[in-house]
């Protein structure tokens, strides 16, 4: 589904990914962990098409297309989703209109039949009950007064909406209750099936108790240094980061 070789970007002339190698199949689940600065969040950035970030080496493929050639708008067009670590208020855009739009765009890209009003609203009830999200929030505007575990129900809502085949999540579980961590991981782990596909980035291993990956990657100093399974996310909460980033690079 995705395949990243060598990839090099930076921010204002400072390297911050330097040859990353990332492989993710469908129906997988990939936690990414790091230190603080090893540029988890860049890599998020950059698959997603932020343009602040200069892509300076290397290549992703996602789909059997050149996902860094695309426009932001074309990535999510083609099943990629970002779930930000700090979603957006978008003051005067109702939500659900918002969705709508996002949608039949989607749809009309792939040369897919618009949904219907009817349809629309059929599926907008499912998907909220999923994610255990007041429907009355999906009447307001986008995040605007929203509570910090309410904007991240309302991510995992939107890509119960919008079903796409890549979810990255940019440390969704930061600053959740325990309660909205169980309503917006189980939000996920109903989602997953064999025709997509997650990347989880997260500092905290907390997250991984409700979402369990089947790999577990460290990313240090802008390179994937060593990959495992959830016991490796495990040891990294118990030991921290120091006893792995001072051992040869064994990605």
């Amino acid at each position: 589904m995705l395949e990243i070789k060598g990839l090099e970007a930076q921010i204002e002339d400072k390297q911050i990914l330097k040859g990353l190698n990332l492989k993710v199949n469908a129906g997988e689940i990939h936690a990414i962990m790091g230190p603080n600065g090893a540029g988890k969040s860049t890599l998020a950035s950059v698959l997603s098409g932020r343009e602040d970030y200069e892509v300076t080496g290397g290549s992703a493929v996602f789909l059997g297309d050149d996902l860094l050639e695309m426009a932001p708008e074309e990535r999510a067009w083609a099943g990629l989703f970002l779930a930000f670590q700090y979603p957006v208020e978008i003051p005067g855009v109702n939500n659900t209109t918002f969705l709508k739009t996002a949608i039949n765009e989607a749809r009309k890209q792939r040369g897919e039949k618009e949904l219907n009003a009817k349809d629309f609203l059929l599926m907008l009830k499912e998907k909220q009950k999923l994610v255990e999200l007041d429907l009355s929030l999906t009447k307001r505007a986008v995040n605007e007064g929203f509570s910090g575990g309410e904007k991240k129900r309302n991510e995992i809502f939107q890509m119960a909406m919008l079903q796409p085949k890549l979810a990255i999540l940019d440390e969704t579980d930061s600053g959740l209750d325990i309660d909205a961590l169980r309503v917006v991981s189980n939000g996920v782990n109903k989602l997953r099936s064999k025709e997509n596909a997650f990347i989880v980035i997260t500092h905290y291993q907390r997250l991984l108790d409700y979402i369990v990956p089947d790999f577990v990657h460290v990313l240090h100093d802008g390179k994937i240094i060593k990959t495992g399974d959830k016991t490796l996310a495990l040891k990294l909460e118990k030991e921290g980061y120091d006893w792995i980033t001072k051992q040869p690079q064994t990605a």
